[in-house]
């Protein structure tokens, strides 16, 4: 983190879905996409990296300071890894999970470490072959990051909520928004993030996981917030792979100004809100299964409308979103989202016109090559 600055630094990592055109289905091509990258252009920025299976890979944005650097960079990761992916005659789509579901055996890339992942887990592979969007925020120590994580707990119902774009597995609609969120949830090391109440509270649990063997290493410490493992911030991983570009945007600005809040709350001793574990396990069920459209479970444990939720996500956030500038863009991005509806939302409407999943396929690739608003 900048400490010359008042807004913490941050980060983004998008996951992508590497599909046959033919067939709609994922395809183990990821590397030959990598291999392309080099050839779009020299205006590439960030990184990009392959995956847990072959039909997956990653982009990540530097460090950014402001919402328009992150703009730039995710624009410029998506159109790169978009062109890479049509001069190999492949489709590029961001969708926390394959609408016509996983091949079986899900195909590892081949590294040491995926490969003693698939041997203790077994049948649980397509869990890591989800995709979600990841913002990292820069934190000046473990012990402050570990602060804020119990801070952010309470809001990542409706950080998912909104994020929830999975609606399709196997060519059929799941019943839930986010089936990434249900699969991914199998994992014994994934789940929400205890409380802790100090860095040894935290080692405990994170030696608990390795000794059990629910986790193979601190990189399998897959809680939907955790201190990001050999980096200076705190990882927010609860969301599915952001539809468009703007929507990635808004996720991570809302998440720095979430933190930012948190930042200063902890400064001035604030207790983080008491919330149990059960009531926040489901209240995350109830937003992967209704996502924004439906039903979210409030702090008092009642069902309330899943916007409400987010309206007071946002109004956390605001003092945060006025000083570092950002509340019209994040305003705006919000507006364009609820008149249009959710990624799930969107995808189960593209699907009703003729009850094709193509047209589906056909709305991912369209939307992760778009260009957002400015």
């Amino acid at each position: 983190m900048d400490r010359g600055s008042p807004h913490p630094t941050f980060g983004i990592e998008e996951e992508f879905l590497v599909l046959d055109p033919g067939t709609g289905r994922p395809t183990p091509r990821a590397a030959d996409v990598l291999r392309e990258v080099p050839a779009t252009g020299s205006d590439v920025t960030g990184d990009f990296a392959a995956e847990f299976a072959r039909f997956q890979l990653e982009a990540n944005t530097p460090v950014c300071r402001t919402a328009a650097e992150a703009h730039d960079h995710l624009i410029s990761a998506r159109r790169s890894l978009v062109a890479a992916a049509g001069r190999r005659n492949l489709r590029m789509v961001s969708t926390g999970y394959s609408p016509l579901g996983m091949p079986d055996p899900v195909p590892i890339t081949d590294k040491p470490r995926y490969r003693r992942i698939g041997d203790r887990f077994g049948l649980l592979l397509d869990s890591h072959a989800t995709t979600g969007c990841h913002v990292h925020v820069g934190m000046p120590d473990l012990a402050t990051s570990l602060a804020v994580s119990n801070h952010l707990r309470p809001h990542l119902p409706a950080l998912l909520a909104l994020t929830a774009n999975s609606p399709f597995c196997d060519g059929r609609d799941t019943g839930h928004a986010s089936w990434r969120t249900i699969v991914w949830s199998r994992l014994p090391s994934a789940g929400p993030p205890p409380v802790h109440r100090d860095p040894a509270s935290y080692q405990r649990a994170v030696d608990l996981l390795l000794a059990s063997g629910a986790a193979l290493d601190r990189a399998m410490v897959y809680w939907l917030v955790r201190p990001a493992p050999h980096l200076s911030t705190l990882e927010i991983r609860v969301a599915d792979a952001a539809g468009t570009a703007e929507e990635a945007l808004l996720l991570a600005l809302l998440v720095r100004a979430l933190a930012a809040v948190a930042l200063q709350d902890v400064a001035e001793d604030r207790p983080a809100p008491e919330l149990p574990d059960e009531r926040l396990r489901l209240a995350l069920w109830r937003a992967a299964h209704d996502g924004l459209e439906g039903q979210g479970l409030d702090d008092t444990g009642e069902l309330v409308p899943a916007r409400s939720l987010l309206d007071e996500l946002v109004k956390t956030a605001l003092p945060a979103l006025d000083a570092s500038g950002d509340t019209q863009l994040v305003t705006g991005a919000l507006d364009r989202l609820l008149r249009h509806g959710s990624g799930a939302h969107r995808q189960r409407l593209a699907h009703a016109r003729r009850q094709d999943i193509a047209d589906v396929i056909d709305l991912l690739a369209e939307q992760t090559g778009a260009t957002p608003p400015t």
